[in-house]
């Protein structure tokens, strides 16, 4: 509407200034001069009116492909659903260019809400300010609310976002991290974390062979649950010892060794008092009786085998299934491609007080196999149907008891360091946890994470390209030669 307005006032302004040359000014003497001062004053008032329209419908417009001078939608969003007053000060420096960007960000964020409040203070010229605020570096953000201050060194908009996010909490939820039975680590480093073993690099049947792994861990999740304001916490899964009662959520990502029946009672009784959980299965782990028994309690059942899905798969690795259409649920609303190096089939299981349904499947055309070298071999008597690879249920495991959420994944690999920051795999798991903690209804952002610039293509993509640019495309240009050759022979 803003833009509208402006491009209205721009055209009204060129048709007064053409009139305005055409316009011929009849009679004599004073009647002559009056009307030439009314027409000067009907065009200052029809200028000055217009500029007050302007001014009151600011537009910004950005001509540019990748939207380089306007805030990020993310950081928009936050912006615009703001319920409280938000005072944000941001310090740089007049001459770095990146400074003065971030600057023209903030001042596009503050007219979107008055809620924020926006003061942009060169550092150089008012020093007295920065120190008053505790400021020692360039590109800082001071975000202040009724409860908290905090500093954000960035000159990246969803940053500062993120950091409103955190100023807002009136709490620091717990998020632990089950230990004690090989899972991943949440302290380990946030990048690449194979060990390589050959040359050959992949995650595909062919490359287990070849490539020798330590553990992935859980780094990147780790940094973006803080930059989200949450607390993440390793917890130590042992007999007799009850989990801490401010775990918000529970995460157990690939566990390696099995289960005691006692720890299992452990995870039910922490589900029976209100408890959230989060459980990530690699294929060939191998649950014990009493934890199987109580995830089917709660609403889900892993099964056993990898599946194979030669449809909707990422490149062209089979086993890594392809994720595009999802369920409609809180944790996959407006989720867009996301894929599963390997996974196994987890089922829903509702019943009576609990509610469960899978959060998205293969294709029809999947099957699963047990061996992943030699899956060929069992493709050709395997049955061919939809298989869930996640399951999310709530609910209540007894009638006194309180209610729960569980998510169960048949794939742990997607939220480690190597595939976390890619397609999206981090909105599939930060969404996750948004919802066992109940806040899917805040805002939320996924917070940056720095990668190298890559394309990323599934299966049907690279099939289509294929056949463009090596069928097609030579296809047509031999046909255009057949066709001069044949008409000059004529």
């Amino acid at each position: 509407m803003s833009a509208l307005w402006s491009l209205a006032c721009l055209a009204a302004l060129l048709v007064l200034f053409a009139a305005g040359l055409r316009l011929r000014v009849y009679g004599a003497g004073w009647r002559r001069w009056a009307l030439r001062l009314g027409v000067i004053g009907a065009a200052l008032a029809a200028t000055l009116a217009a500029n007050v329209a302007v001014f009151r419908h600011d537009a910004h417009l950005d001509f540019t492909h990748e939207m380089a001078f306007t805030p990020s939608r993310e950081a928009s969003d936050i912006v615009r659903g703001l319920t409280e007053p938000v005072q944000l000060v941001y310090f740089f420096q007049k001459e770095n260019a990146a400074g003065r960007g971030m600057a023209t960000m903030l001042e596009l964020l503050g007219r979107l809400n008055p809620r924020l409040a926006v003061e942009l203070v060169d550092v150089d010229r008012n020093p007295a300010r920065a120190s008053a605020l505790g400021v020692q570096l360039y590109n800082t953000a001071v975000i202040v609310t009724r409860s908290h201050r905090l500093q954000v060194l960035t000159t990246d908009d969803r940053e500062i976002a993120l950091g409103i996010l955190r100023a807002l909490r009136q709490r620091q939820p717990v998020v632990c991290f089950a230990t004690g039975h090989g899972e991943y680590d949440i302290d380990n480093f946030e990048f690449h974390t194979h060990f390589e073993g050959s040359p050959s690099h992949n995650h595909d049947a062919e490359g287990m062979a070849l490539v020798k792994m330590e553990q992935h861990g859980l780094g990147r999740l780790r940094r973006a649950l803080e930059k989200l304001g949450l607390e993440p916490r390793k917890v130590e899964l042992r007999p007799g010892r009850p989990l801490p009662q401010d775990c918000a959520a529970l995460i157990d990502a690939n566990p390696r060794t099995p289960h005691l029946p006692v720890e299992a009672d452990l995870l039910r009784a922490y589900l029976m008092g209100g408890g959230s959980y989060m459980l990530l299965v690699e294929p060939d782990f191998v649950l014990d009786e009493r934890l199987a028994q109580v995830i089917v309690e709660a609403g889900a059942r892993i099964g056993s085998g990898i599946v194979v899905d030669p449809v909707d798969h990422y490149f062209t690795d089979e086993q890594m299934i392809a994720i595009t259409r999802y369920a409609n649920h809180p944790v996959t609303r407006s989720q867009a491609l996301s894929f599963y190096p390997g996974a196994r089939p987890v089922e829903p299981v509702p019943r009576d007080g609990v509610r469960a349904g899978a959060l998205f499947a293969s294709s029809p055309q999947s099957y699963v196999v047990h061996d992943r070298a030699r899956y060929r071999e069992e493709a050709a008597v395997a049955a061919r149907r939809p298989y869930p690879l996640a399951v999310a249920a709530e609910g209540r495991l007894a009638a006194d008891a309180r209610p729960f959420r569980l998510i169960v994944f048949g794939d742990a690999d997607f939220a480690s360091n190597s595939f976390f920051p890619y397609l999206a795999n981090a909105d599939i798991v930060l969404a996750g946890v948004s919802w066992l903690l109940h806040e899917e209804r805040r805002p939320s952002l996924k917070p940056p994470v720095e990668v190298l610039p890559t394309v990323t293509l599934t299966n049907a993509q690279v099939r289509w390209i294929f056949i463009l640019t090596v069928i097609l495309l030579p296809g047509a240009v031999a046909l255009c030669g057949l066709g001069v050759w044949l008409w000059r022979r004529r």
